[in-house]
C-alpha cells in the first residue's frame, strides 16, 4: 500500500472522516460502553489465492493495496470500490487500540453480517470462524490482545458467487443483473465493534409477551462465569436486578440470584391489564416497554443492559389472523433491502426509518422482508414507528444436502437473533420453492420444508409459520399465495371462495403438494400487482405495465379491489415497495421519489378511492 493511501487509513480511524454507521448495532441488548470499528480498513482481493500462502493475516502481511469503507461491501459505490465483478475471495485489515479503561474486562469483537464464510485473526492469532451472509458473529479476543500499544485485526472473507445452492436472496450468480436478480455482496456488510464485558455478564435475553396475563416471560442466557459464581470459595453468589418501565414510569421490578446459566421469569406488568389496548403493541400505536438488566455482587455493578419489548400477540383464531386477540387484514408490500448506493447496506440509519415513513404513507401496516435477513436496525425502527414485518429467509436457489446444513444452520441464528422484535409477526422460511424446486415429486424436498416449518415451531411457538411463501405447501400456518394476474374480472372471480383460492394455479403451481390439502388456515396473497412503471433513468421491467398516473393508480386499484373486497383473502403483500436496478415495478423510485403522491397511492390501498367515470 502506498504512503498516501495509509495516511488517509490512519487519518479516517482517527476521527478525520466522518464515520459511516456510527449507531449502536444492537438495539435489543445495549451497553454504554463499545466502540465502532466502521471507515477505512485495508483491503485485497485474493482471485490468485495467495493469502493464505503468503500468511496475509499476519499483523504486517503483504498484499493489502486497497482501502475500503467498511460496512460496505466492495460491490457498492459507497465502498469506494464499486467493483460488481467476481472476486470470491477478500481480505480485510485494521489497526486499533483497545481503550486503557476497559482493562481487567474481557474484550468481545462482533461482526454484524459478513458474507460467506469468515475467518478472523487477531495480532496473527485465529480469534473466529463463521458460515453464513445474513447473521452475526463474534470472539472472545481479551487473550489475543496486545497488553500495551496497536492491535491487528484481519477478516478473510470467502464467497461462492456462481454456487446456487448456497443461501443467497436475490443475488445473482451472474456477473450482471437480469430479471428478479440483483448485485452480489461479499464480504463485511453490517456493522464491526468491540465492546468489553465483565466475565460475569449477561449474553442474551429472550422476551415473550402475553397480553391475557399482562406479563411478560423473560428468559435471561449468563456467561457461565456469572452462573458459578455463588458456588466458587469466598464469592457471594450475583444477584440479577430486572426493572421494567412505561414512558418513564417504574411498572415492575424483580430481583433474584443466578444460580444457572439460564434463569427464566413471568414478571406481571402493574396496571398493563387496567390500561387495556392502551399499552398493547399494534402498528397504529407501537407501544414499547423498556427494560434494564443489572448484575450486582455487593455494591458493585458487573453488568448493565438495556432493552425494549413490545407487548402483543399473533395468534390464528378460527381460521383468521388475529393482533392482540382480533381479525386483522395485513396490508403488505414487498421490501426487497436493496439501495443504488450500498447494495444490501443502507448508507444511513436514517434511510431505514425514511423507508417505514414512505411504507406507512402509502396505507400499508407491514413488509415482508424479502429474501434478506435485514440489518436488526431496520428492525428496531419498524419497532419503534409501528410496522409488521414478515421474517424472511435468504434463500438458495437449487437444493443440496449441504444446502440443508447451511441453510438450517444460519437459519437458527436468524431466529435467535430476531426473536424479541414485536415487529415481526410471522416467520418465512422458504419463498417460491427455491431451494426445493422438486418439492412437488421429490419427498426429501418436501421433508425438508417441513423440518423447517417445525424447527421454527420448536424454536418459537408464539408467531405462525409458513412452510413456502407462494405455493407447493404442506404443513403450513398460513396459505400464502402468489399471483400476478392483473384483470380484474380474473381476480374476482378466482378469490370469491377458499375452494377456488386453493385450487387456482397462478404461474401453473399447485397450492398444495405431498398429498397435503386446504385446513382452514388464513389466505393470503403474499406477491401480487408488480406494475411497471417507469419514473426515472432506470430501465427495467414489470409484470405489466403504466402510461401515466391516471393508468397506474387505475391499474393499482383494479388488482388490490378484489383482494380486499373478497371476503376470503385476509391481506395481501403488494409487489413492490421500491424500483431496484432493473427491476421498476416499485411504487417509489429506487432513490425512494414516490412515482405518484402518496396520498393517492393510500387511498386505494386503504379502498377510500373513488374510480372515475
Amino acid at each position: 500500500m502506498s504512503n498516501s493511501n495509509q495516511s488517509s487509513l490512519r487519518q479516517s480511524q482517527n476521527g478525520a472522516q466522518a464515520l459511516p454507521r456510527p449507531e449502536y448495532p444492537r438495539p435489543q441488548l445495549q451497553r454504554a460502553e463499545w466502540s465502532n470499528l466502521n471507515g477505512e480498513w485495508e483491503f485485497a482481493f485474493d482471485d490468485e489465492r495467495r493469502g493464505d500462502r503468503e500468511r496475509w493475516y499476519e499483523p504486517d502481511g503483504a498484499g493489502f493495496d486497497r482501502v475500503i469503507r467498511v460496512p460496505f461491501a466492495f460491490q457498492s459505490k459507497l465502498s469506494g470500490i464499486g467493483d460488481p465483478g467476481f472476486h470470491d475471495l477478500v481480505w480485510y485489515r485494521r489497526r486499533f487500540d483497545s481503550p486503557s479503561e476497559w482493562a481487567g474486562r474481557r474484550i468481545l469483537l462482533h461482526i454484524g453480517a459478513c458474507d460467506y464464510r469468515s475467518t478472523v485473526w487477531v495480532n496473527g492469532r485465529w480469534a473466529a470462524s463463521h458460515e453464513g451472509g445474513h447473521t452475526p458473529f463474534h470472539a472472545d479476543v481479551t487473550d489475543l490482545l496486545n497488553a500495551d500499544g496497536e492491535n491487528v485485526v484481519v477478516v478473510r472473507a470467502e464467497d461462492f458467487s456462481r454456487d446456487v445452492t448456497l443461501p443467497r436472496g436475490k443475488q445473482f450468480w451472474k456477473e450482471g443483473s437480469e430479471s428478479i436478480f440483483y448485485t452480489r455482496t461479499t464480504g463485511i456488510w453490517q456493522t464491526v465493534w468491540l465492546e468489553p464485558v465483565h466475565e460475569a455478564h449477561l449474553e442474551k435475553v429472550k422476551f415473550t409477551p402475553d397480553i391475557d396475563r399482562g406479563e411478560i416471560r423473560m428468559r435471561m442466557f449468563f456467561s457461565r462465569a456469572a452462573a458459578d459464581a455463588g458456588s466458587r470459595a469466598g464469592d457471594g453468589p450475583i444477584t440479577a436486578v430486572i426493572r421494567v418501565s412505561f414512558e418513564g414510569q417504574p411498572v415492575a421490578e424483580e430481583r433474584f440470584p443466578v444460580l444457572h446459566a439460564e434463569e427464566s421469569r413471568a414478571i406481571g406488568l402493574n396496571d398493563f391489564n387496567d390500561h387495556g389496548l392502551g399499552r398493547w403493541w399494534t402498528p397504529e400505536k407501537p407501544n414499547l416497554y423498556d427494560v434494564e438488566i443489572e448484575l450486582i455482587r455487593g455494591d458493585r455493578t458487573l453488568d448493565k443492559v438495556g432493552s425494549y419489548f413490545g407487548m402483543r400477540k399473533v395468534s390464528i383464531e378460527n381460521g383468521r389472523f388475529s393482533l392482540n386477540n382480533r381479525p386483522y387484514f395485513m396490508r403488505l408490500v414487498l421490501d426487497q433491502g436493496y439501495f443504488p448506493d450500498g447494495v444490501l447496506t443502507a448508507p444511513t440509519d436514517e434511510d431505514y426509518a425514511r423507508d417505514i415513513r414512505l411504507t406507512k404513507e402509502m396505507g400499508f401496516d407491514g413488509v415482508r422482508k424479502h429474501q434478506k435477513m435485514e440489518d436488526p436496525r431496520f428492525l428496531y425502527w419498524c419497532d419503534k414507528m409501528g410496522l409488521l414485518v414478515w421474517g424472511e429467509a435468504a434463500n438458495a436457489y437449487a437444493y443440496s444436502e449441504e444446502y440443508v446444513r447451511s441453510f438450517t444452520r444460519e437459519w437458527q441464528e436468524a431466529l435467535d437473533r430476531d426473536y424479541n422484535h414485536p415487529c415481526i409477526v410471522v416467520w418465512v422460511p422458504m419463498n417460491e420453492s427455491w431451494g426445493i424446486p422438486n418439492v412437488q415429486i421429490d419427498r426429501r424436498q418436501q421433508e425438508h420444508g417441513l423440518t423447517l416449518y417445525h424447527l421454527t415451531k420448536s424454536l418459537d411457538e408464539s408467531r405462525p409459520v409458513i412452510y413456502n411463501d407462494g405455493w407447493e405447501m404442506m404443513k403450513t400456518d398460513i396459505v400464502a399465495i402468489h399471483d400476478y394476474e392483473w384483470r380484474e374480472e380474473v381476480l374476482s372471480e378466482r378469490y370469491v371462495s377458499a375452494e377456488k383460492a386453493t385450487q387456482a394455479m397462478p404461474a401453473n403451481r399447485r397450492i398444495f403438494v405431498g398429498g397435503s390439502r386446504y385446513e382452514g388456515q388464513p389466505i393470503l396473497v403474499t406477491e401480487f400487482g408488480g406494475i411497471a412503471y417507469k419514473k426515472s433513468e432506470w430501465e427495467g421491467w414489470g409484470y405489466s405495465g403504466a402510461e401515466n398516473d391516471e393508468d397506474f393508480l387505475a391499474r393499482l386499484g383494479a388488482v388490490i379491489r378484489p383482494l380486499t373486497l373478497s371476503g376470503v383473502v385476509q391481506g395481501f403483500c403488494y409487489t413492490q415497495l421500491t424500483d431496484v436496478e432493473q427491476e421498476i415495478n416499485g411504487l417509489v423510485t429506487y432513490d425512494r421519489v414516490p412515482k405518484v403522491p402518496t396520498e393517492e397511492i393510500r387511498a386505494v390501498v386503504r379502498g377510500e378511492r373513488q374510480e372515475s367515470e
